[in-house]
């Protein structure tokens, strides 16, 4: 559905984005992770047509987006981090104004308002200027305009910025009811919100696409991607690790001595749950266990994990770079 190839967006030095290359695939919900500044609104706005890449190439249902840009655009809605909207009109007076400019046929233009009416929750406030909305209707508004004309892909940037909880809630809701029609892209910096809707997950830092998966396998994408963490009565923390040794599939231990508690955490091979084995040991040497909690790598971890390499691999390419230049 967009295919998008090496794609690259240099401000003058700066690079905003780094060979980006991905694709998406119809019926889904996809989400755009990464911190401010990974390059997520740059990407989403070459994709849409409002900028034009340094290098690469962006593919909607097979029309290049600069070449072929009507073409393309017919198939793509939009909502910027910042609705485009005219606020001196009537969210009415709006919708009519946006299918004009998408070339709706006068004969579905009602029939469409309506319906976009209806499904983003507008009927109370569609008489209303926009100015006078709050944000959270202002964002419909945008979602509306977005969604006017069903096109087959909706992309949006940051959907829930600076919106109240409950006024998210409402917005994850309607992404869920637009994906039983539509591929959705969202970006967002918000793990818990990504988490929550999507399907598939790209994570962007500095540019560059450093993960893509769903959101199971990348939490599953660390190594020892579950741990225990243990509380045992022992007046030092030798005999606990003595009895950890003879268990299979531990790759790491740490333990504090917390008064007349020994606390562990244990990080396992492959992800295997060995908590049974662990009680027999410790159970088999006299030692009370008491607390013994199994603990799974979250996506904030990947997230982390992943963001602060690039970060780190982008800090040593510098160096090496500013090292030959003083040679």
């Amino acid at each position: 559905m967009i295919e998008v190839k090496n794609l690259v967006k240099k401000y003058g030095e700066y690079l905003a984005v780094d060979h980006l290359s991905f694709t998406v695939n119809k019926g889904e919900i996809y989400g755009f992770l990464g911190p401010n500044g990974a390059g997520k609104s740059t990407t989403m706005n070459i994709m849409t047509g409002y900028l034009g890449a340094t290098e690469g190439e962006v593919i909607v249902n097979g029309h290049n987006i600069l070449e072929e840009p009507e073409a393309a655009k017919k198939s793509i809605g939009y909502l910027p981090e910042i609705p485009p909207l005219y606020t001196d009109m009537t969210v009415l007076e709006y919708l009519c104004f946006v299918s004009d400019l998408k070339k709706i046929p006068k004969s579905e233009r009602n029939e469409q308002i309506n319906k976009v009416v209806e499904l983003v929750k507008l009927e109370e406030v569609e008489m209303r200027l926009i100015k006078n909305l709050s944000k959270g209707y202002k964002q419909r508004v945008g979602l509306a305009q977005a969604i006017l004309g069903f096109p087959e892909i909706i992309i949006l940037d940051e959907p829930t910025v600076g919106l109240d909880p409950k006024q998210i809630i409402e917005i994850r809701e309607l992404i869920r009811e637009l994906a039983k029609e539509h591929t959705v892209i969202l970006s967002s910096h918000i793990l818990a919100e990504v988490r929550e809707v999507c399907d598939y997950i790209m994570i962007i830092s500095n540019g560059k696409l450093v993960a893509s998966d769903t959101p199971e396998n990348l939490e599953k994408r660390i190594s020892g991607t579950e741990m225990l963490h243990l509380v045992a009565k022992a007046d030092e923390v030798g005999r606990v690790e003595n009895i950890l040794e003879k268990v299979e599939y531990i790759e790491h231990i740490e333990c504090k001595q917390r008064g007349e508690f020994v606390e562990v955490d244990i990080e396992i091979e492959n992800g295997r749950d060995i908590r049974e084995e662990v009680f027999f040991a410790f159970s088999k040497n006299e030692c009370p266990l008491v607390e013994i909690t199994r603990q799974k790598v979250s996506l904030e971890d990947v997230f982390l994990e992943l963001t602060e390499e690039e970060k780190h691999e982008a800090i040593v390419e510098e160096e090496e770079l500013e090292d030959e230049s003083d040679l």
